[in-house]
């Protein structure tokens, strides 16, 4: 049985805004195993973003607690919280969030400066990285200088790099027209396959279907939370040609 990499018990986020409290997210329990590709979905204002913020410790509940490969990240200072960060989730954005005058390789690798790489061990591990998302031959370029899927490629690869315990995809295919995000998929897959637990926060049905479960918030809560019989399955080619 596969262990369980998230546990949340209870989970309440409460934001002030003036006067008002408002309810984010109004008691959220939930276990995800190590391994599993879920699909978290939801309208604006369902909590999903917040959901999400907690999931990445990007941000700490005002009640309940947040268990990340058993510990109990919940009530973490910052500076722990980053350490957890850059250790055990790997982030991609529907933005990219690219350093613009940096190149692919060096995007990849700054994840590395910070859990204490040298160098030379930061340069293998980027070239690594960058080869399993079939970008070898742009690794020198700038940002400005790939197209929209090379570019979520380099931020897979950068997620990728500290071998973390979570890829937590926040709208991966949002910027990407409907042939690249096909495509982008399909590397999602892969990367499943290759025993990545994969968290995919998206608010589009199609892109929700690929995943192998499908949680649906309403009002800050669990509304309906689903094993999908029949994920579709995208069709893994190189795309070297690309993209």
């Amino acid at each position: 049985m596969e262990k369980e990499v998230i546990r949340l018990i209870d989970i309440t986020r409460h934001f002030k805004v003036g006067t008002e409290i408002v309810r984010a997210l109004r008691g959220i329990n939930l276990t995800i195993k190590k391994n599993e590709f879920v699909a978290l979905m939801g309208p604006s204002g369902s909590g999903k973003s917040t959901l999400m913020n907690l999931l990445g410790c990007l941000d700490t509940p005002t009640s309940g607690q947040y268990f990340l490969n058993g510990q109990d990240v919940s009530k973490m200072d910052d500076n722990s919280l980053a350490e957890i960060r850059n250790k055990e989730i790997g982030f991609v954005f529907q933005t990219f969030n690219l350093l613009p005058r940096s190149t692919a390789l060096e995007n990849v690798m700054l994840p590395l400066i910070y859990a204490g790489f040298n160098k030379a061990n930061r340069i293998e591990r980027a070239k690594e990285v960058l080869e399993n998302v079939q970008l070898t031959d742009r690794m020198l370029h700038k940002p400005n200088e790939l197209s929209g899927g090379q570019r979520q490629r380099v931020a897979v690869a950068r997620a990728l790099v500290n071998k973390p315990s979570i890829i937590l995809a926040d709208e991966p295919t949002g910027n990407l027209d409907s042939k690249t995000s096909i495509e982008i998929m399909g590397l999602i897959h892969e990367i499943h396959q290759a025993g990545n637990t994969i968290i995919l926060v998206t608010h589009e049905e199609d892109i929700a279907q690929h995943a192998h479960r499908i949680i649906r918030l309403i009002d800050g809560q669990v509304a309906s939370d689903e094993i999908n019989e029949s994920p579709t399955k995208p069709i893994l080619k190189k795309a070297a040609e690309e993209v």
